[in-house]
């Protein structure tokens, strides 16, 4: 009998179209390639329900792909969307020996993942990952997750989760940085304020034109850099000259992750003004890069070195004023989780590992 190669199946919403989509996902997209970093005997199957919208089976940096480009608004069309997975789930494990489904976000994905693991005799963790912890997640009482099913990526998720459903994720797993992806740093950090993520409300970004415009009061040559697209890009242009900071900040759109990560390198303050966050990839690669971070929300509930939450909009520019004018700062690597032992500490939970050679 032919062997068949041991496969951890991953249900995600979405997954890079190709190889240089790197600002799509980028944090899944680095798991992915932790798990074969470390894990070289074991097949990784992405199955993508929304995107790329398209179907294609395709081949990412050797991992098989699966977009079903479904997920479509209405209860029919996500119906449909499950009908295949649940189809395409049956095939794989025709030729795999299917170790486990992982489902990203508590949503249509772990609700597939549940019932057909459960159908079939499988092990099915989803890992919480942000938005899909707070209030109203229609999917929870869907699935009914058990607290051993449910990954948190943060201390700060476990409870918001717990708060909002009564049950706390038996395991806490963040995510991290792939130190791979850094070059060396430039001599001169020539950034003075940074921002990278989606330009949507959540976000907050008009916070961040506040407080350059409050610094530039003081600090009238003051740089700041917003990088990432989004529906809020107008009116943040819009703010951005009605304050007069066109020479203060500069909106450079999305960047592939390589590029995003080098701008870290060049910054000496990431400011992450959103009003929710599980666990931001991007303050964990600043922080990597050198750079310090100030925040709003505090996802592991202990201090982080160069990483400062404050309260409102006066702390952050306060703070952000003090390192700006300390004569004495210096800017090297702080290392907070690296996604090496986050893909390991998942991957044992499907009880699977590696004879070393």
């Amino acid at each position: 009998m032919k062997h068949k190669p041991k496969t951890l199946v991953i249900l995600s919403p979405g997954f890079p179209s190709d190889e240089a989509d790197t600002p799509c996902l980028p944090a899944q997209q680095v798991f992915v390639k932790a798990i074969n970093r470390n894990y070289p005997q074991l097949r990784v199957v992405v199955i993508a329900f929304e995107y790329p919208f398209r179907r294609d089976d395709y081949c990412w940096f050797d991992n098989r792909i699966i977009a079903v480009g479904g997920w479509k608004d209405g209860w029919i069309n996500k119906f449909q969307t499950m009908r295949t997975v649940w189809k395409l789930l049956n095939k794989l494990r025709k030729k795999n020996e299917v170790i486990g489904l992982l489902s990203f976000w508590l949503g249509g994905c772990a609700l597939v993942g549940k019932y057909y693991s459960k159908a079939k005799g499988l092990p099915h963790h989803t890992w919480i990952l942000g938005q899909d912890a707070r209030p109203g997640n229609r999917f929870v009482p869907l699935v009914r997750p058990t607290a051993g099913d449910l990954i948190a990526m943060s201390d700060f998720l476990a409870k918001e989760f717990k708060k909002n459903y009564g049950i706390r994720p038996a395991h806490i797993i963040p995510n991290g940085v792939d130190a791979s992806l850094y070059g060396p740093a430039p001599a001169v950090r020539d950034i003075d304020v940074l921002g990278v993520g989606s330009l949507i409300p959540l976000k907050q970004y008009e916070l961040f034109v506040a407080v350059i415009h409050r610094l530039s009061r003081i600090l009238p040559g003051i740089r700041a850099v917003l990088c990432g697209k989004g529906p809020e890009r107008d009116r943040l242009m819009q703010l951005i000259e009605k304050q007069g900071l066109q020479a203060n900040i500069e909106l450079v759109g999305e960047k592939p992750h390589a590029e995003a990560i080098g701008l870290m390198q060049r910054t000496k303050i990431l400011l992450h003004p959103s009003s929710y966050e599980g666990f931001s990839t991007v303050c964990l690669e600043a922080l990597f890069a050198g750079a310090r971070v100030i925040s709003f929300c505090d996802p592991v509930g202990s201090r982080v070195a160069n990483w400062y939450i404050v309260a409102g909009e006066e702390e952050m520019t306060a703070r952000a004023l003090s390192l700006l004018q300390d004569s004495r700062l210096r800017f090297s690597p702080t290392p907070v989780y690296t996604m090496d032992d986050s893909a390991k500490k998942i991957v044992e939970l499907f009880n699977y590992s590696e004879t070393k050679t």
